[in-house]
């Protein structure tokens, strides 16, 4: 495939049926009246109408039988596509698949799909439908199976929810069966095939297991805030996250009367979950799309485009960071970078992620040879209305260890000493808040004013040497920048948003769909200091996470882990500061005011004792090349 270029991409490119690019004016009678997708400058055109598009429905014959009821599972595709591939045109798939569609809803607005009197659906969640058809895309939303109008069981990430997501992929290239309203069988006739992965949260963890599974036909996929292993958003290094019974919750919040069809599947995951010990095993393994045996990230073909938050304690940025160090080094790749909470990028840099995103399909299901691939790898956030590009992630860093001291000081340089501590939870704004003051349940260290800014781009350390009086503790660490600044609110109701007033309107609409969507604008907070970022162990998977093994009190310990990942730049004249603390009561609902319904980890009581000789932070410091 050749294009014609003017100073790059300039003039109207026409691709024609046949794939063939045609640049200029139209081609000759008859081929003047052959439908075609137009490029020009670098991207499609909106040259399809929306309101004239065809909406059907498909039900694909999954290879699973996730409810047992003795028949494989048929997964819900409703689609959307210009009316022109029923003369001919064929188009690539923009695939949203999702479990929210019916609770909680899709997208920061929580949208619902609704359906005309033919069971076709009328309104599409997001603005990829109103967008992208109009510019010669097929956009397909999926229900997940267990979900909305799928068969089946939802299995929180287990085989069942990678595999239903798999079949229409297949089916899309002709390698499965699917079924159209009236019960015949059909095939995707209208496709190249060439198919796009995209969502948010458990969407973007869909798409991520997807692509683990290497099948033919998935071209990119662009997880926003995706988790790449269950048992990482479930757990942390043994400790639970957030309340017990996480699994039969999920599966009832994202299908309502999954209690009553599927309560045989949730009494086995919530058996799997293992809330008693945290420890990772077979369950947790079928859930790990890095390594796992049904999802494996060496198997990838598809091209990332992720974002990730490195504030999000929804689905921590060790989910992201562990799985972009895997991908294999044939896989194109780009990131954005942020230090918003639980977001995707349509709610917080909407106009340059709509431009982004158009470029990256066009570039990798069209096959335009626009700038996408030329710009740098990764845009990274630093703060409210910083931005910053660079060549890849993580930024070329140098390794600084600091150490504690027993005058409260944090250097390059330890005295010998001791600090003790007794292991409850608390929240970070209290474990961190009045460093200078004592604290029962922390000790804290603080280094002095930085002369120069200092710039974190990776995953930092810690290395403990500890005793304690019971046979565990969980322990905590958080890295603090003190000093007043603005920062993204990531821990505001909108993790770090807001809405503004006004709405947005995106492509094409009609009456059911109209394409429009709240502006939004960044919650910032002027605080005196901010965690950076977070790190916790329970002190008996110190050397494994599938096995407890209790300490023996009053015995010394080294145990070493890493935090969190972040890019994060702290200004000079900002001092860091390591907190030695126990429970993360903002990672678990252990304190009274958080809506739960279970509660989580509430801390041991024990004491912990600290061997400042022993003990350093090691931090990833960017070396300020790019």
């Amino acid at each position: 495939m050749s294009i014609s270029k003017r100073q790059g991409l300039v003039g109207t490119v026409v691709v024609a049926l046949a794939a063939a690019l045609v640049v200029g004016g139209a081609p000759a009678a008859p081929a003047a009246a052959k439908p075609a997708i137009e490029v020009r400058d670098g991207v499609t055109q909106p040259v399809f109408s929306y309101q004239d598009a065809i909406r059907e429905y498909v039900r694909v014959q999954s290879p699973v039988d996730s409810d047992g009821d003795g028949k494989k599972d048929l997964v819900r595709v409703d689609i959307i596509r210009p009316k022109e591939t029923s003369s001919g045109l064929k188009v690539p798939v923009i695939l949203h698949e999702s479990p929210y569609f019916v609770s909680p809803g899709a997208g920061i607005e929580s949208e619902h799909k609704t359906y005309d009197a033919n069971g076709n659906a009328t309104h599409f969640p997001l603005w990829y439908d109103n967008y992208f058809v109009p510019r010669g895309y097929a956009v397909l939303s999926v229900d997940m199976l267990g979900t909305s109008l799928s068969d089946g069981c939802p299995t929180d990430g287990g085989a069942s929810d990678v595999l239903g997501g798999k079949a229409v992929i297949d089916w899309l290239n002709g390698r499965a069966i699917a079924y159209d309203a009236k019960g015949h069988p059909v095939k995707a006739t209208w496709t190249t095939g060439k198919t796009a992965m995209i969502g948010h949260s458990y969407e973007g963890a869909l798409a991520m297991g997807v692509a683990g599974t290497g099948v033919q036909g998935l071209k990119t996929i662009v997880p926003l805030a995706g988790n790449s292993s269950w048992y990482d958003i479930w757990r942390i290094n043994g400790t639970l996250m957030w309340f017990k019974g996480g699994q039969k919750y999920l599966s009832e919040k994202v299908a309502p009367t999954a209690d009553t069809k599927c309560a045989a599947v949730i009494e086995r995951m919530s058996r799997g979950e293992d809330d008693a010990t945290g420890n990772y095993n077979a369950y947790w393994n079928e859930r790990n799309y890095r390594t796992g045996p049904v999802s494996n990230e060496r198997n990838l073909r598809a091209s990332v485009f992720a974002v990730q938050g490195m504030q999000d304690t929804n689905v921590p940025a060790d989910n992201f960071s562990k799985w972009w160090a895997g991908l294999p080094s044939n896989v194109q790749r780009k990131v954005w970078v942020t230090q918003y909470g639980h977001m995707e990028p349509f709610d917080f840099r909407r106009d340059v992620w709509v431009d982004s995103l158009h470029k990256w399909f066009d570039h990798e299901l069209m096959g335009v040879l626009n700038d996408i691939m030329r710009q740098p790898r990764a845009d990274v956030q630093l703060g409210p209305d910083r931005w910053i590009t660079q060549a890849e992630w993580p930024a070329p860093t140098r390794t600084v260890t600091l150490r504690p001291n027993r005058d409260g000081s944090l250097g390059k340089t330890t005295s010998a000493g001791a600090g003790s501590y007794t292991e409850t939870a608390q929240h970070e704004t209290t474990a961190a808040g009045d460093p200078g003051t004592a604290n029962p349940n922390r000790l804290a260290y603080l280094t002095q004013p930085l002369t120069a800014p200092l710039r974190l781009s990776g995953t930092p350390s810690v290395s403990l040497r500890v005793t304690l009086d019971r046979p565990t503790a969980n322990l905590g660490v958080l890295l603090v920048d003190y000093g007043a600044d603005s920062r993204i609110n990531y821990a505001g109701v909108g993790w770090g948003v807001k809405f503004a007033g006004g709405k947005d309107c995106l492509g094409e609409g009609t009456t059911a769909d109209d394409g429009c969507f709240l502006k939004t604008v960044d919650d910032t907070v002027t605080s005196p200091f901010e965690v950076v970022t977070r790190g916790i162990m329970d002190a008996q998977n110190r050397t494994s996470l599938s096995h407890s093994a209790p300490l023996k009190p009053g015995r010394p310990y080294r145990i070493t882990w890493d935090l969190l990942p972040q890019d994060y730049e702290f200004r000079a004249g900002h001092r860091l500061g390591l907190i030695l603390t126990g429970t993360d009561a903002d990672l678990t609902c252990s304190t009274a005011g958080q809506t739960c319904p279970t509660t989580g980890e509430t801390g041991t009581g024990t004491k912990v004792t600290v061997d400042l000789t022993g003990t350093s932070l090691s931090l990833p410091v960017a070396t300020g090349r790019n």
